[in-house]
């Protein structure tokens, strides 16, 4: 991952500082920005491989910021938040981040993180070039792979990256409970020493943010287990 460009957006800037300095000892090239406005600019002049984003910020919020950045260019971005709110960290995902760390953090969950998240992005890119990219069907539910669309009967429904990348690994299995541990491996790429309580709530908070795109009955939650694609009975 070495030489990697990653964006540091947090308004605090001893906070800001020790994210930089840590991803910096890894070997990261680190861009700093402290406001909203300065980090998209930023976003669009350096093309970062990740974004760090804290959720409140001056000039506009976090969440804005990725709105912003991912309309323009689709990147990871890990948003850094001060509450574990569930409402906050859904608007996050619906706006296009990949996952979120709640403050304080470990800065050795950072690391883990970021490189779990370019990880994620290398081996989407070898799936898409080497799978079968044939659309995947279950009932009126078609998921093509290869033009990363998905659509119920004739209406288009709209994914984050995440969310279409978690609804490929669970369609490529219908009817199988997948584990919250296989999951975070097969969409995220995180192994034993970034799993946590927290990294298998971010899975629930993905599918909850899935499963209200694409409507009742189509993700089954088998509790303390895992989730399962499985086609709606009405």
């Amino acid at each position: 991952m070495s030489g990697q460009q990653v964006l540091v957006v947090e308004d605090d800037r001893v906070i800001n500082d020790q994210v930089t300095e840590r991803l910096r000892a890894e070997g990261y090239v680190v861009t700093q920005a402290f406001d909203g406005p300065s980090a998209v600019a930023l976003a669009l002049e350096s093309e970062p491989a990740v974004v760090l984003l804290d959720v409140m910020l001056p000039g506009f919020d976090g969440h804005e910021v990725c709105r912003r950045i991912q309309a323009e260019r689709p990147v990871p971005v890990l948003m850094l938040t001060a509450r574990d709110d569930e409402a906050d960290i859904l608007v996050g995902l619906g706006v296009g981040a990949d996952d979120y760390l709640t403050k304080p953090f470990r800065m050795r969950e950072v690391v883990a993180r970021v490189a779990a998240l370019l990880r994620r992005v290398d081996r989407a890119a070898e799936l898409a070039a080497t799978t079968d990219r044939s659309p995947l069907v279950q009932g009126a539910l078609s998921v093509d792979p290869g033009r990363r669309r998905t659509t119920i009967g004739d209406a288009e429904v709209h994914l984050t990256p995440t969310e279409f990348d978690l609804l490929v690994c669970l369609a490529r299995e219908p009817g199988q409970v997948l584990t919250r541990e296989r999951l975070l491996a097969d969409v995220w790429g995180w192994g034993e020493a970034t799993l946590s309580g927290v990294a298998t709530r971010t899975v629930d908070s993905h599918v909850k943010a899935l499963r209200a795109k694409l409507g009742a009955g189509w993700i089954r939650t088998v509790h303390g287990v895992g989730y399962a694609l499985e086609v709606p009975t009405c």
